[in-house]
């Protein structure tokens, strides 16, 4: 039997059976349970966050008369894509900006609905790649939330001013937090 549950041997009905074909393992190792607490910490953000259960797709375009857009798509020198820049067949690492100050969406009563913004960065090339993190705002400060590189992806790994590399390792992807500028 594995960690999680038995092979079905090519039964499409294990649902049905009352043996180890459908019996699953509940004792859990270190390794399963620091994977449990980080799906849970995934979980945890996505309910947290508006910006990561949005209800409108992203637009792309400045919001609400700002010079903000929604969303970002930006390379690992910080700058943004261009649109010629998405059809490169050898990018491996990009990072997304979602701006969760300017949603445009409402809640049940009506009032705005408003949220941190996040930089999500990706790595799909096998070597550690220095991301230089965009300077959205003046004086922007980034937080940690989540690196994948970190056993469990829980690791926090402080605090990272606009236009710093961060570390993003091979084959991994992290979350940082915009902090508010003091």
């Amino acid at each position: 039997m594995t960690k999680w549950a038995a092979p079905q041997k090519g039964n499409n009905n294990a649902y049905c059976q009352d043996n180890e074909i459908s019996w699953v393992n509940w004792n859990l190792s270190d390794a399963d349970r620091e994977f449990l607490a980080f799906v849970q910490h995934v979980i945890a953000l996505r309910r947290d966050h508006p910006v990561f259960h949005r209800k409108h797709f992203f637009q792309g375009q400045a919001i609400g008369g700002s010079d903000n857009k929604d969303i970002h798509w930006i390379k690992p020198d910080g700058a943004e894509m261009s649109d010629q820049e998405w059809a490169h067949d050898f990018a491996r690492c990009l990072g997304v900006y979602l701006f969760g100050e300017a949603m445009e969406e409402r809640d049940g009563r009506g009032r705005p609905i408003k949220d941190d913004n996040f930089l999500l960065l990706f790595n799909s090339h096998h070597e550690t790649i220095p991301f230089q993190l965009p300077l959205i705002c003046k004086d922007c400060q980034w937080s940690s939330v989540l690196d994948t590189n970190f056993a469990g992806g829980l690791k926090v790994d402080g605090t990272f001013n606009g236009g710093d590399a961060y570390s993003l390792a091979g084959r991994s992807l992290a979350l940082l937090k915009q902090a508010t500028p003091q």
